[in-house]
């Protein structure tokens, strides 16, 4: 089992280099079966992973440029279980799904290399290897939505990378310098972050380092206002492209919060958490009222994409046990959730080749298995109880009412907001009478895609009813990440602030 994490991370690739002998028209059967034994992997880890230990598990270890500490190092613990999870399954459920003809062979193999970067980033626990993954994953994306995009797709495409690559640039400097600081401190070189872990940093520096990290991260969320590249991104790209980014790559930079920002500077975190709670606002209040104005569908739902983060952040920054397994619950939410809903309108848009909504209406009695589980998935976006969606925004803003309950009031309007857009959305499209000609004989769901759809709407009521087997092992972690922060604080007033958002039934 030492070995597993290793596995989970080149498989793809290797499967992805193999691919090029598969003949073309066999290409589709041997994505969905390297995927879906990805994704039978990363289940096994689930069933061999420790619940009731905190710290690191299925560590593997050995050395790359070992007099400057660059070492290949993985392993997994609670908080990025379950990202490993929803990447493998995710990517499985988009191939069984895709419809996608043109050089289909070259699709599905850019997809088994994102794959690759995409499962490593959530287990690498060396700096700089993590910072040469995480740049990676920006290659196969950036070549799926210029190849099989829409018109504007090599704008897209450009805009895409330039935004994610300069803010990735910007943390590199923070990662080298993390390294030079550890190595002042200790007389070696590391990278590794439980070997950062022990370093205890002043103030003033942790708010420049906590700057360098936070842009990087910022950007991939993304966070406003560096938003703009995503609507585009999502608009232009392929079903698969969008599904994918959605449900896995935005995951990368709230993540990348959890992972470095807060353990590595608790004092910063702290100082900058109404900064950030402000954008987080922003980005809930403001892309939902654009969501609610746009006319395309797959517009609708990018733009709410960016409010349900802003949720995500806030829930991060609350800097308790509450807030911080609720985000990482509502990002394993959101890629299920944002996921299916983009695959919906891909659907659609096969059928039609149109995504605005006032080209249908009345597809509830054309469509009814399309119709019903898109209510489903639209019920799960606005966070109605029993679905996967309630369980990540309540305790998001659970967790940021401990910190400011005037805020927090603010942020729930995300779920009225999101439940107008949304419904409004649904209305639209499915219910009146079938005024357009073409929409009359649509046909429903096939075989294809309801195998595809049918296990997300499963798995958000599931998790929706019994969310257990999933809080358990993240709040494990979360609680051994506070313990960190709290320990590693070198002020007073955030020493307090942690421990007083973290005490049981005690508001601040």
């Amino acid at each position: 089992m030492e070995q597993i994490l290793t596995i989970l991370v080149f498989f793809p690739a290797i499967a992805g280099m193999l691919g090029f002998i598969v003949k073309s028209d066999s290409i589709k059967v041997y994505g969905i079966t390297v995927t879906l034994v990805e994704f039978m992997l990363s289940l096994w880890l689930w069933l061999s992973f420790d619940s009731s230990v905190a710290g690191m598990q299925f560590e593997h270890f050995f050395p790359i440029i070992s007099n400057y500490g660059i070492n290949y190092h993985v392993g997994v613990d609670g908080i990025s279980l379950f990202l490993v999870i929803l990447t493998t399954f995710m990517t499985f459920i988009a191939i069984v799904g895709l419809s996608e003809e043109r050089a289909l062979k070259n699709l599905i193999l850019s997809i088994l290399f994102l794959e690759m970067t995409m499962v490593a980033v959530f287990v690498i626990l060396d700096a700089v290897i993590f910072y040469l993954f995480w740049e990676l994953s920006l290659v196969p994306m950036l070549y799926i939505i210029g190849a099989w995009g829409a018109s504007l797709r090599i704008y897209a495409a450009v805009k895409f990378f330039l935004y994610t690559f300069t803010g990735s640039l910007i943390m590199l400097i923070g990662i080298l310098f993390m390294g030079y600081i550890y190595h002042e401190a200790t007389g070696v070189w590391s990278f590794s972050l439980l070997d950062w872990h022990m370093l205890v940093l002043p103030f003033n520096m942790q708010l420049w380092l906590f700057v360098a990290f936070f842009l990087g991260f910022a950007i991939k969320v993304p966070m406003f206002p560096f938003h703009t590249w995503l609507p585009y991104a999502h608009g232009q790209a392929p079903t698969i492209g969008s599904v994918i980014l959605a449900a896995v790559l935005l995951k990368m930079g709230t993540y990348g919060f959890v992972r470095f920002s807060l353990p590595l500077f608790p004092d910063a975190s702290v100082y900058f958490v109404m900064p950030i709670a402000i954008l987080s606002l922003i980005m809930i209040i403001y892309t939902a009222m654009v969501a609610y104005a746009q006319e395309d569908m797959k517009q609708v739902i990018a733009y709410s994409s960016v409010s349900h983060m802003g949720v995500i952040v806030l829930g991060t920054f609350a800097l308790n046990v509450e807030g911080i397994g609720g985000s990482i619950f509502l990002m394993i939410s959101h890629g299920i959730v944002s996921g299916a809903l983009f695959m919906l309108v891909g659907v659609i848009y096969d059928r039609r080749h149109t995504k605005y909504m006032r080209e249908f209406g009345g597809l509830a009695s054309v469509m009814p298995k399309y119709a019903t589980i898109t209510g489903i998935m639209v019920m799960a976006s606005v966070g109605l109880p029993l679905t996967m969606g309630f369980v990540g925004e309540f305790l998001s803003l659970l967790g940021f009412y401990k910190v400011s309950p005037i805020m927090t009031i603010l942020a729930g309007s995300s779920i009225i907001l999101g439940a107008i857009y949304m419904l409004s959305l649904f209305k639209k499209s499915f219910f009146g009478e079938v005024v357009k000609e073409e929409n009359k004989n649509l046909e429903d769901l096939n075989y294809k895609e309801l195998s595809a759809l049918v296990p997300l709407v499963l798995i958000v009521v599931w998790l929706g009813v019994y969310p257990k087997p999933v809080l358990k092992p993240i709040d494990n972690s979360v609680k051994h990440l506070v313990d960190l922060m709290e320990k590693k604080s070198v002020t007073k007033d955030a020493k307090e602030f942690i421990v007083s958002v973290n005490k049981v039934g005690e508001g601040k």
